[in-house]
């Protein structure tokens, strides 16, 4: 699905603001503090009703709110459906979509983001949460068992590291959740590292027009000794774990490694090589969901000319333009990136000063 009209109220320094996007290309200029990640934020709201640069509700919501909104129409294959979503500070969420109440894996499933900022190129040198938020985004959306395997282990981890925190151990009770941690922990490994292998093909070709003959490599690490049942590595492991109170092995610990020349890629590459490894993971990310969900993804794309330099960004931009994706791209001068599109692209500029979106 693209979105056709957008509509924000009380996010950030956005009061009220209200566009027709284009469906494919949106650039969004703006001076820096003119509000124009807002907007890229408020699309991501719409998605998952969460921000991405923020844990914090708080800080998303307009200073003196006590709730954020955002509503739009969205483009299905025959229609125009309405789709909102609003969320409290209380913690009150509400998700309607064609007169129907969603849930936060509905909406995810229905409007997927893409999204590329500063804080996304931490997938190379970031903690291993953030890289397996990334896959875990790719499993999702590959196969609809994914969340009740993830949900299923999330709850087994939960009660397990609960009795090895107070201590009070039931042997049985924990031969009963090391069953289930087990069981939708090998599952939910399985369908990672299906995805991961379907994704190293389009990633590296994407990085060899990106990186040229840097060789990056990517391999999955399943968070214990793949050489071993997960439940010898638990059993073996039991009273280190009663002694610090929390499970030490399993997908939890779950990592992508990346290796250039031998060694950590992250002390390998430069800032500048580490930006075009972690847009090729995501221009690659973007191809296999079209391939697995036979529709497109929507990117948000923030102050892009900043994040690569000229000759990169068109090439990513190509690589956009060929996607057929509906992208929202921010800068701070529109005129670095209006000529990298080909006449006949779907193309929208947009200008943002003191709170007012303008046509260009």
């Amino acid at each position: 699905m693209s979105i056709s009209e957008l509509q924000i109220s009380r996010i950030r320094n956005l009061q009220t603001l209200s566009f027709s996007p284009a469906s494919r290309i949106n650039i969004i200029s703006g001076q820096n503090g003119s509000g124009k990640t807002s907007i890229l934020e408020a699309i991501h709201f719409l998605s998952t009703t969460r921000s991405f640069r923020t844990n914090e509700l708080r800080h998303l919501v307009a200073q003196g709110e006590s709730s954020a909104l955002v509503f739009s129409r969205v483009q299905s294959s025959t229609h125009l459906l309405p789709l909102g979503v609003e969320r409290t500070l209380e913690g009150d969420v509400r998700v309607r979509f064609d007169g129907h109440s969603l849930d936060s894996a509905e909406l995810a499933s229905l409007l997927p983001v893409q999204v590329l900022y500063s804080g996304t190129f931490e997938l190379l040198d970031g903690s291993p949460s953030i890289r397996r938020q990334f896959v875990d985004w790719g499993g999702f959306h590959a196969d609809p068992v994914f969340i009740t395997l993830w949900r299923g282990f999330k709850r087994a981890l939960k009660q397990r590291n609960s009795l090895l925190k107070y201590g009070k151990i039931d042997r049985f009770q924990m031969q009963v959740w090391d069953r289930e941690f087990v069981s939708y922990g090998e599952q939910l490994t399985r369908h990672r590292q299906a995805y991961i292998a379907t994704l190293l093909p389009e990633f590296k070709r994407i990085l060899s027009v990106l990186l040229g003959d840097v060789d990056v490599d990517l391999k999955f690490y399943p968070g214990w000794d793949s050489k071993r049942e997960l439940m010898a590595v638990l059993a073996d492991q039991y009273d280190r774990e009663a002694a610090q109170g929390f499970t030490l092995s399993g997908p939890q610990r779950a990592d992508l490694r990346f290796r250039c020349g031998g060694v950590n890629a992250a002390d390998r590459l430069s800032r500048g090589q580490k930006k075009l490894v972690v847009s090729a993971l995501r221009l690659a990310q973007g191809q296999v969901f079209r391939q697995k969900a036979e529709r497109p993804c929507i990117y948000l794309i923030d102050d892009l000319p900043s994040e690569l330099d000229e000759p990169h960004a068109r090439l990513f931009c190509e690589f956009l333009e060929q996607s057929q994706d509906q992208c929202f791209i921010t800068c701070v001068d529109p005129d670095t990136l209006t000529e990298f599109w080909s006449p006949d692209t779907d193309l929208a500029l947009f200008h943002l000063d003191a709170g007012r979106l303008i046509s260009r």
